[in-house]
């Protein structure tokens, strides 16, 4: 499976889709695939965990015009998340694991890129079902997914980050496809000293791209998250 199998910016697939016609700014927003280093790059510098996750198998480019002005991600991520959902393989499932768009963008913009990009995974791959997490520590709660009818399950298990001396931390599976292990002892004994970055837990989404995969989910369904009050 690669990024230019999936032909996410087709006329067909940028016009399909439920809810209101949308707006000429928001029907000129193409979602195309673009190498992995241009998505690295623009995710690197704009993401606020300024990283390329390990494991990622899909990259897309947000244009206007010829004008990058953003990127969305898919990847392993976690090892064991398939296991959540009854008779699951590993390549049933994919993390979205990153999503930057520039602010120069109009209103609703996520939710349009995450749609294009949901219709035509669910057309063009095998995948049945995606992940995807929103992080408390940084005030999100997941409002995209919400959003768009993503399934929530609650916190997931907290799991540490690894920074092995460049102040990048990266979790496990990142270090296990950047340098081939992610044994801290295997690290400490080539003379780098690995220090753990402690993580909170994370709200954790499910959405189906198959929906007799849905009814599979070994755990029940929550209600969405809501901001506190200030």
């Amino acid at each position: 499976m690669s990024a230019a199998s999936v032909r996410v910016s087709t006329p067909l697939i940028q016009s399909e889709g439920r809810g209101p016609i949308p707006t000429a700014a928001l029907q000129s927003i193409m979602v195309n695939p673009i190498p992995f280093v241009a998505a690295k790059a623009i995710l690197e510098k704009y993401h606020y965990l300024h990283s390329m996750p390990g494991g990622t198998k899909l990259a897309f480019g947000v244009f206007l015009g010829d004008r990058l002005y953003g990127a969305i991600t898919f990847g392993s991520g976690p090892a064991n998340v398939y296991r959540m959902v009854e008779g699951a393989n590993p390549s049933d499932c994919l993390t979205l694991s990153r999503l930057w768009l520039s602010d120069e963008l109009p209103s609703n913009s996520e939710s349009r890129v995450l749609g294009i990009a949901l219709r035509a995974l669910k057309r063009f791959t095998q995948i049945r079902f995606l992940v995807s997490y929103a992080d408390p520590a940084q005030g999100h709660i997941g409002t995209i997914y919400q959003a768009t009818g993503w399934v929530y399950t609650g916190l997931s298990e907290a799991m540490p980050m690894f920074d092995i001396g460049d102040g990048k931390p990266r979790h496990s599976r990142s270090l296990s496809h950047t340098y081939g292990s992610h044994s801290v002892k295997h690290f400490e004994s080539c003379g780098v000293k690995v220090r753990v970055v402690p993580q909170s837990r994370k709200h954790r989404y499910f959405y189906f791209l198959d929906t007799d995969f849905q009814g599979k989910l070994k755990v029940l369904p929550q209600a969405y998250p809501k901001k506190e009050a200030i």
